[in-house]
């Protein structure tokens, strides 16, 4: 990684242009092309270093209404019910942990209403007794942006 893809990690991170052409804006503050700062990013990507390009939406600001569940899923059936949670449109994050509760993932929905109707058809389709619904109480958020590009001035 040079000093060019420092900065350039830099910058997406909070600064990423509303544009027609968001690549060619940064490529303008960058003082390269476009094709050079798609490049990169593809690079980037592919060495993992970027996990994904995308906007951050406050869900409760739109009006949706979200939860956190958990559920306990044997050894043998987690790629199968993974696939099935995963195929869920409102599902955001899913995870295995090293606990009891061992998949968790998180919902969002247009209400309350709709995120229950969808745990209760998910409990019946993947036949589990329990599914742990635990919406959030309280928000907190930490923000957090890494400048790569002073840490090598």
């Amino acid at each position: 990684m040079d000093l060019l893809d420092k900065k350039l990690l830099t910058m997406i991170q909070s600064d990423f242009p509303v544009a027609n052409k968001p690549y060619q804006v940064i490529g303008d503050m960058l003082d390269i092309s476009e094709a050079e700062v798609i490049d990169r990013i593809k690079r980037l990507k592919e060495a993992g270093i970027i996990r994904r390009i995308g906007g951050v939406f406050d869900s409760r600001k739109l009006g949706y209404y979200s939860t956190l569940c958990a559920l306990k899923v044997s050894e043998e059936e987690i790629e199968k019910i993974a696939a099935i949670v995963n195929a869920i449109p409102g599902v955001t994050h899913n995870y295995v942990r090293n606990h009891a509760y061992n998949m968790w993932f998180t919902l969002i929905g247009p209400s309350k209403e709709e995120v229950d109707n969808t745990i209760k058809d998910l409990k019946r389709k993947i036949k589990v007794k329990e599914i742990m619904n635990l919406p959030a109480v309280n928000f907190f958020k930490v923000r957090v942006k890494f400048d790569l590009y002073q840490q090598c001035k």
